[in-house]
């Protein structure tokens, strides 16, 4: 496959020019920026953003000088707006959404930018939704260290406004990509303020904070855009940093025809006859006098042409296309390359489409398998866990059962006992209740007995006839027994013979 292909992929994953953070306003212009007694108390920065192999946005920003401002006195007229300078590049887009912590959740867009003349830092402009947000994320973040191990101090500035001058375009935009859908890469749910804060990186494309939170490579996840760009290569004789060239045999570094051709000193000595272009990523075949790819990116007009002929405006020595040729035959070859291109691309996203979609069914399933097991484990836990709480009641409950039934055992036995006892005293009740109803009769008895012997001596006494007293009184009284007194005479006659 050629290289035009990586290039029409960066076509494709170009994003459109970015909405900026605020709109300008109508009666501003690129060449009055801001009125005259606003500007004499801030300071500008000039600032882009984008690929710059494909496109480019400028702008300023009109930032609130440092000595205007300080933790105990704020700026009068200040916006809900911040820009944090000087963040370094080995700081991802991750790593700084977790250096905000819990101020993430007030930010309504973060948008990270180049500071122009400053590689190896970037800067984020924020806009929060009230003032009170903005002013405590300055007071907490300006003047702290990104890292206890490292001194880069955060620098936060309040910002009056940010403009954007234009965009320039290095490559030509397709027509596919002419408007970005407002959904982020990751989780595809719409870019709404509401649900949470806004990304854009440096290669504007947008994101939710939660989402690129997650992703801790310093590439953009859309385009591959590294925000950390690599130290510029020189020539390893003369230093030089512009048209450098790399042998991919052995690695060595020269420069081409246009400063002083070490590149191709390298190979008449070596005779390593394949070098690669760093700014165009092209390989050249120093024996064939031409590039290796059949199909290049025209740097005029960004259309791909043909490099099987030596074109009559090529470098004799590398080859440097800059036009393409107008016949006819060439341009149906061409068409169908590029048609044999596109064709291929399709082909090879829908296989890695495929794919994705095959990975994440198995990653479904799996989380699907994964996720039944644990509710079953949940359950049958839970179900042991239940049938263990009741069989320690049921074993509480059969130790009572059996305490019941001893303690209803012992008063059963108790129950008979007291029976008997009780069975006892009542013959001993009744026992006794005849013995003294017999000495109650033989009382009687004796009384009566006693009454009437008191009832004859008074008749003796006091007889009535003098006649009748003497012959009493001459006598003997015998006493008669009742039936009653013979009756009890026998019956305690028949105990004392018992008792003898």
């Amino acid at each position: 496959m050629s290289t035009s292909a990586p290039a029409a992929q960066e076509d494709v994953l170009r994003p459109a020019s970015p909405p900026p953070l605020l709109p300008p306003r109508p009666s501003e212009s690129c060449g009055e920026l801001m009125e005259p007694s606003v500007s004499g108390l801030t300071q500008a920065v000039h600032f882009s953003s984008g690929n710059p192999r494909i496109e480019e946005t400028r702008g300023i920003m009109h930032l609130y000088p440092e000595d205007a401002t300080s933790s105990s006195i704020l700026p009068v007229g200040r916006k809900p707006l911040v820009c944090v300078i000087a963040v370094p590049n080995h700081m991802t887009y991750a790593d700084f959404c977790q250096y905000c912590g819990a101020f993430i959740q007030y930010m309504f867009d973060m948008r990270i930018v180049r500071t122009n003349g400053v590689e190896d830092q970037y800067s984020v402009i924020i806009r929060f939704d009230d003032q009170t947000s903005a002013d405590g994320f300055y007071q907490h973040f300006n003047g702290r260290r990104f890292s206890s191990l490292e001194g880069d101090i955060c620098s936060v500035h309040y910002t009056v406004d940010v403009q954007y001058t234009g965009s320039i375009e290095h490559a030509q935009s397709s027509l596919t990509s002419s408007a970005e859908l407002p959904t982020c890469p990751v989780c595809l749910e719409r870019l709404d303020q509401d649900t949470g804060g806004i990304l854009t990186t440096i290669c504007n494309h947008t994101f939710h904070c939660s989402c690129i939170s997650k992703w801790t490579d310093s590439s953009c996840p859309v385009c591959r855009y590294c925000q950390q760009q690599p130290e510029k290569s020189t020539c390893s004789v003369c230093g030089t940093s512009e048209n450098v060239w790399i042998c991919v045999i052995c690695g060595f570094v020269g420069c081409g025809s246009y400063k002083e051709g070490h590149a191709i000193s390298h190979w008449k000595e070596t005779q390593h006859c394949y070098s690669l272009e760093l700014e165009t990523q092209r390989v050249w075949d120093y024996v064939g006098d031409n590039y290796v790819h059949r199909l290049i990116q025209s740097k005029t007009d960004g259309k791909l042409v043909e490099l099987n002929f030596h074109c009559a405006h090529a470098d004799d020595k590398h080859g440097s296309c800059e036009c393409s040729e107008d016949s006819g035959f060439n341009e149906a070859l061409l068409n169908s390359k590029l048609e044999a291109i596109i064709e291929e691309y399709n082909d090879l996203l829908t296989s890695q489409l495929d794919n994705q979609r095959k990975y994440y069914e198995s990653v479904l399933l799996e989380f699907k398998e994964e996720t039944e097991k644990k509710i079953s484990e949940s359950v049958e836990k839970a179900i042991g866990l239940k049938l263990h709480k009741l069989q320690m009641k049921l074993n509480k409950c059969i130790e009572e059962k059996r305490f019941f039934e001893d303690i209803n055992e012992n008063l059963m036995k108790n129950q008979e006992m007291w029976k008997a006892k009780l069975q006892h005293l009542e013959e001993r009740e009744q026992a006794a209740v005849k013995l003294r109803d017999e000495k109650i009769q033989g009382l009687e008895e004796q009384l009566g007995y006693l009454i009437r012997h008191i009832e004859t001596q008074k008749v003796i006494d006091e007889p009535p006839d003098g006649s009748v007293a003497s012959e009493i009184k001459g006598g003997t009284l015998i006493p008669v027994q009742s039936a009653s007194s013979s009756s009890g005479s026998n019956k305690q006659g028949r105990r004392n013979r018992r008792r003898n």
